[in-house]
């Protein structure tokens, strides 16, 4: 067992590293970036510290460094489901490596998205952006100030993560398809969305492919009530089955349908993406599975990289995503 310095003052990271028989820096990568120096060498820097009653000193980092030991995360919309899992992975990650996130919800609003990245311009050591609904040259501004990775965002020379729904999207026409579907509607999302354009365009190739009747209904909000306000022109499309932007949307295209007694699959079929509800809902819902926590986490791991070697690399990571059967789609 090490025994505390006589002192009573708290240990230094000098005096941490001459027990460790290593240099500063790697005392604080220990703390900060396990990973860079191998985690059987943290694990016994960190072992050693705690019995000398050394705890990094986050402040004094910040005073001189200029490094707070924070990054920044800004979705859309934290109410939405999508987000929570994405969330979630990004605090796993940061915290591995001693970060604390600090969470900015822009409500859909770029101006608001914009005012989150100015307020967390001097507090945090970089941002990762989620569904970013700002303009290219917005991001490729913010980007030159802090380091930027974005989460279903393609903008060119800067780090990006993207979920990638084509493939999904097509495994749900087909599934349709194959049940004799020919005429299906794609439910729109926000028009600014990334991940909209996306889903759009793999909805109007698949169905080309296919070689049947679509068409698009455009909502300007992804959630229930926005769903649900669709569903007289799904109707009036004479589509028996859609396919929704998100999970929240195809809840809510379900309710509009039972209102109006058209009960699903029985009569029409629908389904969502990104499978963050629909296990839970009543049928359960078929949905495009997307690996949103894996996205969190990637993104932030990308971050702590481009912190650690301060070089800005045109990183392009893509995530696929798959078709999830279960209770609301049914033969015509």
């Amino acid at each position: 067992m090490v025994q505390k310095p006589p002192s009573r003052s708290a240990p230094t990271i000098s005096q941490v590293a001459a027990a460790a028989g290593v240099s500063r820096s790697t005392v604080s990568r220990a703390f900060s970036r396990p990973e860079a120096i191998g985690q059987a060498t943290a694990d016994r820097i960190r072992e050693l510290a705690r019995e000398m009653g050394y705890a990094p000193n986050h402040t004094a980092r910040a005073l001189s460094t200029g490094r707070h030991g924070n990054i920044g995360l800004i979705v859309p919309d934290v109410s939405n489901p999508f987000f929570p899992p994405l969330i979630r992975g990004a605090q796993v990650e940061a915290d591995r490596a001693d970060f604390c996130v600090f969470l900015g919800n822009s409500d859909e609003n770029p101006s608001q998205e914009a005012k989150l990245l100015e307020r967390f311009s001097g507090q945090v050591e970089g941002v990762v952006l989620v569904s970013s609904r700002l303009t290219d040259e917005q991001i490729i501004e913010a980007a030159q100030i802090r380091p930027v990775v974005l989460v279903n965002r393609d903008v060119e020379g800067i780090p990006r993560v993207l979920i990638d729904s084509s493939i999904g999207v097509s495994e749900a026409v087909a599934h349709l398809v194959a049940l004799g579907h020919r005429n299906i509607v794609y439910v729109s999302g926000p028009s600014k969305s990334w991940s909209n354009r996306q889903r759009r365009n793999a909805f109007k190739r698949a169905v080309k492919l296919a070689g049947i009747e679509a068409s698009i209904v455009y909502a300007d909000m992804a959630n229930y009530d926005s769903g649900r306000a669709q569903v007289p022109k799904i109707l009036a499309a004479g589509a028996s089955a859609a396919i929704c932007f998100d999970d929240l949307m195809a809840q809510g295209v379900m309710g509009g349908l039972a209102e109006r007694d058209v009960p699903v699959p029985a009569r029409f079929s629908v389904i969502g993406c990104d499978d963050v509800i629909g296990a839970t809902t009543y049928p359960a819902l078929t949905s495009v599975s997307s690996p949103t926590l894996q996205a969190g986490r990637t993104a932030v791991s990308i971050l702590l990289d481009r912190l650690e070697d301060n070089t800005s690399q045109d990183i392009r990571y893509t995530l696929d995503t798959r078709l999830v059967t279960r209770q609301t789609t049914g033969p015509v």
